[in-house]
């Protein structure tokens, strides 16, 4: 089978947790499989690397890694809820099943934020600020248990409070009252963020004769910070490349 991301994140069970109970699954506007592919084939890499390092022999070993197989194993508790009592996890929208309240707000100046008060003194804390003190008093809602039960009253009482104030508004008081909430960035509010143009999160390089904008290595290390040194060859610059091709596609076509 093709090794497509977006046909790997269905079979390995992203696609179906993703989206809206009463809409087809829907696809994140990136391929994701691709990155976990990577991201485990390096860190397989560097764990037959560190076993190397200890075998006498200098031995080394084939580092197996499949698009599906790293979706999978990002799919947290879905297994042993299946396993243990027999719970599908389905589609939650834009919230997480089994924990609230965390989810995406619409603000008075037409944004959304993300708000996640699920922890009880968290929860306490946002319903104060949020003007709504009685809530924060409730039975129901003193535990996570109680509160999932209520999901729906609990996030009608927030957003009608978020509906009245604008996006930085509801960010500066969460952020006064230690309340984790955050926006939800285009690539062009990141790029103008001061946070990541702080960590040097945008690296400068050539391509096609102009500047252009990548994203940096990460994670950061301190001795011995990555980077990028070019963008990658230009249209027919290996061209000993595209006669290999050439020649790999006649040979499969045989």
């Amino acid at each position: 089978m093709p090794g497509y991301a977006s046909v790997c994140e269905g079979f390995g069970g992203f696609r179906y947790v993703n989206g809206f109970p009463d809409r087809p699954p829907v696809r994140p506007n990136l391929s994701i499989g691709d990155t976990l592919a990577g991201l485990h084939a390096a860190m397989g890499v560097m764990l037959a690397y560190i076993q190397r390092q200890k075998d006498p022999q200098n031995k080394g070993q084939v580092v197996d890694t499949a698009i599906y197989e790293s979706v999978f194993n990002m799919m947290e508790a879905v297994v042993p809820e299946y396993s243990g009592c027999g719970a599908i996890r389905e589609p939650s929208g834009s919230t997480i099943t089994g924990i609230v309240p965390t989810n995406t707000y619409l603000t008075a100046d037409d944004k959304h934020v993300i708000i996640g008060g699920n922890g009880d003194s968290i929860f306490k804390r946002l319903m104060v600020a949020i003007g709504r003190p009685e809530m924060a008093e409730d039975k129901r809602f003193a535990d996570n248990m109680g509160r999932v039960e209520h999901e729906k009253e609990i996030d009608v009482a927030i957003e009608e409070w978020t509906r009245k104030q604008t996006s930085d508004d509801v960010l500066s008081i969460m952020n006064e009252v230690s309340v984790p909430a955050g926006p939800i960035y285009s690539v062009e509010d990141m790029m103008n963020d001061e946070h990541y143009i702080a960590r040097g999160m945008f690296q400068e390089v050539e391509a096609n004769g102009r500047t252009l904008h990548i994203p940096a290595m990460t994670p950061i290390l301190t001795e011995t910070p990555g980077g990028t040194e070019w963008s990658g060859p230009e249209l027919s610059e290996h061209p000993q490349m595209r006669c290999f091709r050439n020649y790999w596609v006649k040979m499969k076509k045989k």
